[in-house]
């Protein structure tokens, strides 16, 4: 008896101790992130979802939300009640359309509470336009910087005028110009692997300036010139817009 009770006993811990290393495991080894040289980089905008959770655990309330108002521009920036990001058009959005009308602070909290932190505009960039990886699938040559997130051209992504895409959310009717993001991970996969990189929403990046920060990759209000290689823009940090949007990335050293 004293024997089949210890061996009951080892059977148990060596159960959980193999459970707790395999949870462990899968938890580092995030299958939505692509590791690009000393860090990894989301596949994808954060979404409503994934805000949604934060929110949840920390009790956060955005500063949007707070105030009761997010940006939209139309001649000019102007202040639409009832924008936030559960609401990025003034009506609720699905919990895969990106996070938006948040700033860089509260961006940055997020990427905290999921032990990442925003991409530095270098870091930002290499993941965007070099690919890193030695086989793609996506026929990307290993090594090469390219103009666009998606290539040579900008053909497959959300953008006004340019890209050729067609499967937005269509909330024209509640703009004065283009047609409103996209789900996250809908538009053309680019290079690295990585979705949205290019348009859709443009992507909160740090930079060593303590009220602007950088935003990345253009947005479905522009065209394929704001996210070419060379396009840089600023913002206040305290800017949250239906446009701004991110993502994390995390350090594997």
């Amino acid at each position: 008896m004293l024997y089949k009770h210890f061996t009951k006993k080892i059977i148990i811990y060596s159960f959980n101790f193999f459970l707790i290393f395999f949870v462990n495991y899968t938890l580092a080894k995030d299958n939505r992130m692509q590791k690009i040289s000393y860090y990894s980089i989301d596949l994808t905008e954060v979404s409503i979802g994934e805000f949604s959770q934060f929110t949840i655990n920390t009790n956060y309330t955005t500063v949007a939300e707070k105030r009761g108002w997010g940006y939209v521009y139309d001649s000019g920036w102007v202040k639409k009640n009832g924008w936030n990001w559960k609401n990025p058009y003034g009506i609720k959005g699905e919990l895969n359309e990106p996070a938006v009308h948040i700033n860089f602070d509260e961006a940055q909290m997020f990427c905290k509470w999921k032990n990442k932190r925003l991409p530095g505009e270098e870091e930002w960039v290499y993941a965007a336009y070099t690919e890193t990886r030695k086989k793609s699938s996506n026929n990307f040559i290993y090594g090469k910087t390219y103009e666009y997130p998606v290539g040579n051209t900008p053909e497959g992504v959300n953008c006004l005028e340019d890209c050729k895409f067609k499967n937005y959310l269509n909330y024209t009717k509640l703009l004065s110009r283009g047609n409103g993001h996209s789900k996250v991970g809908v538009t053309k996969k680019g290079i690295n692997g990585l979705y949205d990189m290019g348009a859709n929403v443009w992507e909160w990046a740090n930079i060593e300036n303590i009220r602007t920060k950088a935003t990345k990759g253009g947005s479905w209000w522009y065209g394929k010139e704001q996210m070419h290689l060379n396009h840089r823009a600023r913002k206040d940090k305290n800017m949250s817009a239906v446009y701004i949007g991110f993502r994390c990335v995390k350090d594997l050293n």
